[in-house]
């Protein structure tokens, strides 16, 4: 097994030593909660007639009256799982995957807080202390580190309980609430409050056993963003943060504050599509099977892929059109070939769309589930597509009365996924944007779409014979008659075609800034005059930014990497796929081609085009709503006059 600089291994031992003391601690533990409150709150018995059961006392001596008066409460977590099941004496093999998971995470928890305390120093603090020879100087680092420890056992306790029992979840879901029991002054009392307080979550929730693992995991997830808050401003986390614990056996890395997945594909339930099936949308197809073949250059062990190191990978897009002009199409296609490729390599694939669906009305439910949908699909262990279809709908436009809560939401999870001071773009996966009405789109969200396409469907006499015959079907003997069937579909004939079409403007409002910008300078054919027509489109155009600019030159990039992967390197993983990462890096670079004046001018009108489109459409649908408005006050004026009249 080969390990990364900054990576450990927690050998098996180091946690296989920790598992009686996990045990103990999941057969019984007596805990005093500290800051939650008891969810099942017994009545006492009362001692006799007469006699109520509340404190007659209630100490006033300086100090005392700030301490707690709850009692220890006796967490029996074994006894609680193997109750969850309507009292079947035999413990199911739900309840046994549950604890021995528990106790696995109890284990692995305790062995990285070991691992953490050497590397800390706190060994030899706790030592120190125990002998009663700490120095005062070291006191507060002593604290410092106890608490960074607890709280990196809490972290790892929810991380390893939430990776553990992922195989074993169901659909069933339980919303618990935020953690509360978090506590820092050590190791052991921070995971008997972990335990008392899952033990409170299993008594609320868990009252059937489908809810057991879905509690359990709630409880996890919910633990390990709190910790994780917590711990950003903790002091003395580097170690933690700045290491990886391995756990071989179980596949699992404990890294800082990052959540564990499961390298798993999800299976596709959908119906793909060839690309000759997909009529017109030259550049659009185009880009979408380059970037399948992209996506699958990632390296695994790296983590990185060879075409974000040398420019051109395409990490989210933007397809819009008009209804009916195949978007959904677009999206079987690219999804169907990624999960060939994927089945050809063995490696994992995930497709998820994040629909209208997922917007919730209970407050911040949206974000999370957005959060979830990015952090599913951004898997390093994994090849990710995510779609947003429709996203006028479902990510609000900010300042827009009419967009609900939720979707303001997704669209800030959006915003800071896609272009955030935390991205990091490895390379594994892409999102696709789609939209009818991209002009409702946020404009600071929309300008997050690296790449541009234009989905507008079939276009020529051609495009409309071959959809014709496509959509006819094989169950018939009409003839075809003088055409060629999918010819005019031959991918490299038609994206020439298609980008040497943007040689100028296709928006009205984009060709008289051209046109003016040209007569005064001549052709643009050095990188200060294609500027001053960049800036001659800013002036006409405000939203014309910085950002639109990178957007441009990435798509230059991606020109640049205008070759085709051979199919044959899908087909035989070992031809490519298997190669160790600077060699495909190397295969990868040799097939670069120079970067020409016709692309960056091609590429500046392609995506200033689409502002111009999207800022007319917008701005003439809100005239035409303001008309409609007017007209209607004035024929309401009209009839009210008459019925005085």
């Amino acid at each position: 097994m080969s390990l990364s600089a900054n990576e450990m291994e927690l050998r098996e031992e180091e946690i296989r030593k920790h598992y009686e003391a996990a045990a103990e601690m999941l057969e019984g533990i007596d805990h005093t909660p500290r800051i939650a409150k008891p969810k099942e709150a017994a009545a006492a018995p009362e001692r006799s007639s007469g006699i109520g059961t509340r404190r007659r006392f209630r100490s006033t001596t300086p100090g005392l009256v700030t301490r707690s008066t709850a009692r220890p409460e006796g967490v029996r977590l074994v006894e609680r799982i193997e109750t969850a099941d309507d009292g079947d004496p035999l413990v199911s093999p739900t309840q046994a995957t549950v604890l021995h998971g528990l106790r696995r995470a109890v284990a692995i928890a305790l062995a990285t807080g070991e691992a953490l305390s050497e590397a800390t120093g706190l060994v030899e603090l706790k030592k120190e202390n125990l002998e009663g020879r700490l120095p005062e100087t070291r006191k507060a680092e002593f604290g410092e580190l106890l608490a960074a420890e607890a709280l990196a056992v809490m972290y790892s306790f929810g991380n390893a309980t939430s990776f553990l029992l992922a195989p074993s979840a169901s659909e069933a879901s339980v919303e618990i609430g935020a953690v509360e029991e978090v506590l820092t002054d050590n190791a052991p009392l921070a995971l008997h409050g972990c335990l008392w307080e899952l033990d409170q979550e299993l008594a609320t929730f868990a009252d059937e056993e489908p809810k057991l693992v879905a509690t359990v995991m709630a409880y996890a997830e919910q633990l390990m963003e709190k910790v994780a808050l917590r711990g950003q401003s903790a002091p003395r986390m580097e170690a933690f943060t700045g290491a990886k614990y391995r756990v071989e056996a179980d596949d699992l890395t404990i890294a800082g504050f990052t959540p564990a997945r499961k390298a798993k594909g999800s299976t596709l339930v959908m119906q793909f599509k060839k690309p000759n099936e997909v009529v017109g949308n030259h550049i659009a197809k185009y880009q979408a099977m380059r970037l399948a073949k992209m996506i699958m250059a990632y390296d695994f062990e790296r983590k990185l892929n060879p075409f974000v190191e040398l420019g051109g990978f395409i990490f989210t897009f933007m397809g819009d059109g008009a209804p009916g002009t195949g978007k959904t199409t677009l999206i079987q296609m690219m999804a169907g070939l990624v999960s060939e490729y994927c089945g050809v390599a063995g490696y994992p694939f995930r497709y998820q769309n994040f629909g209208i669906d997922n917007i919730d009305s209970y407050q911040g439910k949206s974000g999370q589930n957005a959060k979830a949908f990015i952090n599913n699909v951004l898997d390093p262990g994994v090849i990710g597509f995510g779609t947003v279809d429709d996203i006028d709908q479902i990510a609000g436009k900010r300042g827009d009365r009419q967009s609900s809560a939720g979707q303001q939401e997704v669209t800030a999870v959006l915003m800071e996924a896609f272009a955030g001071a935390n991205t990091v773009v490895r390379g594994n996966c892409t999102f696709g944007m789609f939209s009818n009405y991209p002009e409702n789109v946020d404009d600071a969200l929309r300008q997050r779409a690296g790449a541009r396409f234009l989905v507008d469907g079939p276009q020529t006499r051609e495009d409309y014979i071959d959809i014709l015959y496509l959509l006819m079907g094989k169950n018939h003997d009409l003839p075809l008659g003088d055409h060629e069937a999918y010819a005019a579909q031959e991918i490299k004939k038609a994206v020439s075609a298609s980008f040497e079409g943007h040689s100028k403007p296709h928006e009205e409002g984009l060709l008289v800034v051209y046109e003016k910008v040209r007569g005064e300078i001549g052709e643009l054919d050095t990188i200060a005059k294609v500027g001053r027509y960049l800036k001659a489109i800013q002036e006409a155009d405000e939203r014309f930014t910085g950002r639109a600019i990178k957007n441009i030159t990435d798509a230059v990039k991606v020109r640049a990497m205008d070759f085709e992967l051979p199919d044959e390197w899908m087909e035989e993983p070992e031809l490519f796929l298997f190669k160790p990462y600077d060699e495909k890096l190397g295969m990868v670079s040799e097939l670069r081609q120079p970067i020409t004046m016709e692309m960056v001018i091609q590429e500046v009108n392609r995506y200033a085009d689409s502002e111009f489109r999207y800022a007319d459409k917008s701005d003439e649908v809100a005239i035409a709503n303001m008309v409609r408005d007017f007209g209607r006050q004035e024929e309401a004026k009209k009839r009210y006059l008459e019925g005085k009249g």
